[in-house]
């Protein structure tokens, strides 16, 4: 016989409750929490940072922690919220995760009593509200954190424009990811904007060329480019968790055209501060891997009982990317994002203990200048 533990716990809570007695004795132990991460690559270049700073939470709270990763392939995102589920984790944290996958991994987490939220991901209201509605109606489907994309793809292009450059080449991972098309939206505004106010001095933005998330894809998609236009002087391997960007930098460089052809992109290298010093790179932002453990914490809280009452919302989480452009902003993320983590244990611990707007201004505010300040 299949037995739900969540159901049998509830219904003696309830007899007790009928009683006239208290349930704090019911409430779960740290130890006997389990929260499952389904993640495109715990591996590369972003997901190791992610992996890095939801582990260390986990240890300070005494919590159990599992990954699946699912290499954003689509039945790989939906199984791993079954498989997570079938592991014992009471809350799931999700990225890659497109509109449509979530309709299966929110009707997984409903019909298991399982927590859930995205991380770098939001259902779209405006083009999913089907899905977005059904987001809402849940119980257990908490909200999203996730960055805002067109304002970051339009502050990328814009560090492009200010460095004189004008004949610019797209390399996107996925067709159709939400972050991506934001961030292909953000491109495309502040190269009209540009052009509308600078009618002879236009900037040119290609077509995308896809890439997927490997290294050999952002090669492939870079020599396409150079080939395609000659006068090509800066690329934007838009994501993909930092291997399209590597395979990218790698063709510039077997080209020839290393300073010549300026790159910038999202999701920090661990050697970005070198590559803006040798001119590999011109520009990036990130310094968000922060962004799960937001995520972590809100799934954490409801398994624990202090968020509750999910059902009629959708909690919303704007989390801030950092900016930098040259070798100098680079050194101060190094200090306090790199060289250790923005967030001590007894932080994290008393991150655990905020309410849910205190959490959302945490978020918030996390910044290189805020981290510097906590670390004095």
């Amino acid at each position: 016989m299949k037995f739900n533990v969540k159901k049998l716990g509830k219904a003696v809570a309830t007899a007790v409750l009928a009683a006239g007695l208290s349930t704090n004795a019911f409430a779960i132990d740290n130890k006997d929490i389990k929260i499952g991460v389904s993640i495109w690559s715990s591996t590369d270049v972003l997901g190791s940072w992610c992996k890095r700073i939801v582990d260390e939470a986990a240890d300070a709270l005494g919590v159990k922690v599992q990954y699946v990763d699912q290499g954003h392939v689509s039945e790989k995102v939906t199984s791993s919220v079954e498989q997570l589920v079938a592991a014992g984790c009471q809350g799931i944290i999700i990225c890659n995760s497109s509109d449509t996958e979530m309709t299966s991994a929110i009707k997984t987490a409903n019909d298991n009593e399982v927590y859930l939220a995205q991380f770098f991901r939001v259902i779209s209201k405006e083009n999913s509200p089907d899905i977005y509605k059904m987001a809402t109606n849940s119980p257990y489907y908490i909200g999203a954190v996730h960055e805002n994309e067109p304002e970051n793809g339009e502050k990328l292009v814009n560090i492009l424009i200010e460095k004189g450059k004008r004949n610019i080449g797209l390399i996107g991972w996925e067709q159709g990811d939400a972050t991506w098309l934001g961030r292909w939206k953000g491109y495309q505004a502040g190269v009209e904007k540009w052009n509308a106010a600078h009618p002879d001095d236009k900037v040119d933005l290609s077509e995308p060329q896809y890439a997927g998330t490997s290294s050999e894809g952002g090669s492939k998609a870079a020599e396409a480019l150079m080939t395609a236009n000659p006068n090509l002087d800066a690329l934007i391997p838009a994501g993909g968790g930092g291997d399209p960007l590597q395979g990218a930098i790698a063709a510039v460089e077997r080209a020839g055209k290393t300073g010549k052809i300026a790159i910038v992109s999202t999701d920090f290298l661990p050697d970005l501060g070198e590559r803006l010093k040798n001119g590999s790179m011109a520009g990036e932002s990130g310094g968000h891997y922060c962004d799960p453990l937001i995520a972590f914490m809100l799934v954490y809280n409801a398994v624990k009982g202090n968020y509750k009452d999910f059902k009629g919302k959708f909690e919303d989480i704007d989390f801030p990317y950092l900016y930098v452009a040259s070798p100098e902003d680079y050194e101060a993320y190094e200090k306090y994002f790199v060289k250790q983590l923005p967030y001590t244990k007894d932080e994290l611990v008393a991150m655990s203990k905020l309410d849910l707007e205190g959490l959302k201004a945490a978020a918030a505010k996390l910044s290189i200048e805020d981290a510097a300040a906590r670390a004095k």
